[in-house]
């Protein structure tokens, strides 16, 4: 417990980042830069918070090996924080995840078992658990291991670094569902607060939780594969609240990736595929609100590097082999911009 609260001491709070588009005049878009965590990626804070709630609880002791499900950011957050421990961690991660996923965690001085059918790595986790390791699973305890009523949360950062902006309490925050950690935390919060901002989740197209939310089915699964890693899960996981959630925009794959090379150009440096479909909910959200003649802000999350993409999502052979082609899009992104408009639906 002193080694983590000597860690948060040191940490400072990732920055917000503000951009302005000639198409949206009177709306601000802001960006919060999880990218900038020690370990790269907005789960640096549920690793923390896993930890911790593994050790209050008596779940963790001492020398004890570590082991969860991932695939990939909040495994190379968890080696991280069991390296600062000096604990041994395994990653169960499907066989597909993305080469510099796994070498970071490697990096890290984790193991990576490493799964070909990716419907199976809660089974595998469950399997090192039995032997002795402590499950910090992600996925089920995501939700309850994050504090929501404050304690430095991703929502109250985000609107304490609003305060003296133009608009500080946004008309809307977007982001994905992984664990559904974050969403279940930025909403609750949102009503703790009181506030009118209402939550956006941003999905790949056909994945459970765009399923699970328009039915309120629990069992709902997906339609489609995704290449985007770290949110579109193909299950409803325990941690997902869809009644705090106010709307779901599913997102094509092509698009979320032509959305991450925009934002390379608009700030100067890669984020992940995830952070695309985050930059496309808001731009539809932008131009409602535009064609109803709405003012105001725009919260929504850069959730990691896009360096670990190198090999994939910014590498033409392999978008090549997988049938992809952003330019289009990417081309249809930068007139959204210009003109403020959604094409096809004029923002509906």
């Amino acid at each position: 417990m002193q080694r983590l609260r000597q860690e948060a001491a040191r940490s400072a709070d990732t920055h917000l980042l503000r951009l302005e588009f000639p198409g949206f005049p009177g709306i601000g878009f802001y960006f919060k830069d999880e990218a900038a965590h020690p370990t790269g990626s907005l789960k640096h804070r549920l690793a923390r918070s896993l930890f911790l709630y593994a050790l209050c609880n008596g779940r963790l002791h001492a020398g004890q090996a570590v082991v969860d499900a991932s695939s990939g950011s909040t495994a190379i957050s968890e080696a991280w924080f069991a390296r600062l421990l000096g604990l041994p961690f395994t990653a169960v991660m499907p066989a597909c995840t993305s080469p510099g996923k796994i070498a970071d965690v490697q990096a890290l001085g984790g193991h990576c078992d490493l799964v070909e059918d990716p419907t199976t790595v809660h089974a595998r986790a469950a399997w090192h658990a039995a032997r002795g390791a402590c499950h910090l699973d992600q996925f089920g305890l995501a939700e309850r291991a994050t504090d929501w009523r404050g304690n430095n949360n991703i929502a109250e950062s985000i609107l304490g670094q609003l305060a003296q902006e133009p608009d500080p309490e946004p008309a809307w925050i977007v982001c994905g569902a992984g664990t559904g950690g974050t969403s279940a935390t930025i909403g609750r919060y949102l009503r703790y607060r009181g506030l009118r901002t209402r939550l956006c989740v941003a999905e790949p197209r056909g994945r459970a939780f765009a399923h699970g939310w328009h039915a309120r089915y629990r069992d709902a699964g997906c339609s489609r594969d995704t290449v985007i890693e770290g949110i579109g899960r193909p299950r409803v996981e325990p941690g997902f609240l869809f009644d705090v959630v106010d709307e779901v925009v599913e997102v094509d794959d092509v698009a979320s990736i032509a959305a991450a090379w925009l934002l390379e150009d608009l700030l100067g440096r890669r984020y992940g595929g995830s952070s695309g479909t985050n930059l496309i909910a808001c731009l539809r959200l932008a131009a409602r609100m535009r064609q109803r003649g709405v003012r105001g802000s725009i919260v929504s999350l850069l959730c990691d590097r896009g360096e670990r993409y190198d090999q994939t999502l910014f590498d033409g052979a392999w978008l090549a082999q997988h049938g992809l082609d952003p330019q289009p899009q990417l081309a249809a992104l930068r007139q959204v911009l210009a003109a403020g408009q959604w094409p096809g639906d004029a923002g509906a």
